[in-house]
């Protein structure tokens, strides 16, 4: 892992400057065999567990925040189809046929597939119940039609998880198709963001059938109810990766004060240790989070939420402070310092934002209902 990491850390600068996707940092996640890193055994997998993928997309976000993001998305789709008990599967009205389509997927992905999220939109960002894209039942399937963005890795991916509303319902009825690349999908090269510009995170339109098996669970209307039952996908399974973009900012701040002997200055010794001790913090949150979540500890929701608002706030907090610890000259463009400075801020925006999670944690400390109390629904 650490000859991987070093390999992204490399490239790192080149794909934030043109904005390109990591193609060399995928073939070595594919050789590994990290693209089925939560998939079963016995489909050719890996069989890790949730906590083992925080440790293994903090490693990768050390390395590059870009990368680590884009596969973090694959590992979404991929871990709640794997980690989902097919008990629970059942218990949700999932048909038969729907676990023979969940293992062809998760076989495809440890074979190298890579799959995409495909859920924000322009305007209402990631709040599944205002969402604009739509679905109708035709004979033996769906079509699917809508525009997404932020869809990270998009320029590479070989299908993609949509969100989208039941078309005529005044309730918000969302369900999520697996729809393949190909015709009906366009992508469109919109990304040029201030940081994760790696990700290729493009605007993606959907006009498309798909069959009846592209449904994913099987059952219309899981996608509100997915978010409360396993809030780390959609909540939190990506704050280690910025945790791991954090501790990317420490190491290059005590190369910066190294090279340019900074070491003896009080004030770049008390912010790299500060640094340190707030990164050690919000790592061992996100591992306690996602300890209690394959525990099944009732409590698990409430650390998903305390995991993503720590990591969030830590990662562009430290990233701010390491750049004033470094100096201006670790401000020009292109620098390690300056490069993950602009990669952390997005860790705070990217949702559930901190306000969200500070939001959702404060309505349950005071003994409200946090997905149903406040002034609009939480997704």
């Amino acid at each position: 892992m650490r000859r991987i990491r070093a390999g992204m850390a490399e490239r790192a600068g080149a794909h934030d400057a043109d904005g390109s996707f990591p193609a060399e940092d995928f073939a070595q996640l594919r050789a590994a065999g990290l693209l089925g890193f939560m998939v079963p055994e016995r489909l050719g997998g890996m069989g890790k567990s949730f906590a083992d993928y925080a440790e293994l997309a903090y490693e990768l976000g050390r390395g590059n925040g870009a990368t680590a993001l884009i596969l973090n998305m694959h590992a979404s789709i991929t871990g709640v189809l794997a980690l989902t008990p097919d008990e629970v599967a059942e218990e949700l009205g999932a048909p038969e046929e729907y676990f023979d389509r969940r293992d062809e997927i998760l076989r495809a992905a440890a074979k190298g597939s890579l799959y995409a999220v495909a859920m924000s939109e322009r305007g209402t960002g990631a709040r599944l119940s205002a969402m604009s894209t739509s679905y109708t039942a035709e004979p033996g399937g769906f079509h699917v039609k809508g525009s997404k963005s932020f869809c990270s890795g998009s320029a590479a991916a070989d299908g993609f998880l949509v969100a989208a509303r039941r078309a005529g319902e005044r309730e918000a009825v969302v369900s999520q198709f697996l729809v393949p690349r190909g015709e009906g999908v366009t992508v469109r090269e919109t990304w040029d963001s201030m940081g994760m510009r790696a990700t290729g995170s493009h605007d993606v339109d959907f006009d498309v059938f798909v069959p009846a098996d592209a449904l994913l669970g099987g059952v219309e209307g899981l996608a509100l109810l997915a978010t409360e039952l396993a809030p780390q996908w959609m909540v939190a399974s990506y704050a280690a990766v910025y945790v791991g973009v954090a501790r990317a900012a420490v190491d290059a701040a005590v190369a910066h004060a190294t090279e340019r002997n900074l070491r003896n200055l009080p004030n770049v010794r008390s912010r790299i240790g500060r640094a340190d001790a707030a990164v050690a913090a919000a790592y061992a949150t996100v591992l306690e989070a996602a300890r209690r979540v394959d525990a099944g500890d009732p409590e698990a929701p409430q650390w998903v939420w305390r995991a993503k608002l720590v990591a969030g706030d830590t990662a562009a907090q430290v990233a701010a402070s390491m750049l004033e610890a470094a100096g201006a000259s670790a401000t020009r463009r292109g620098s390690p310092a300056e490069r993950l400075f602009r990669d952390a801020r997005c860790g705070a925006i990217q949702p559930a934002t901190s306000d969200v999670c500070a939001d959702w944690l404060g309505v349950a400390a005071l003994g409200g209902d946090p997905y149903r109390d406040g002034t609009g629904p939480r997704w």
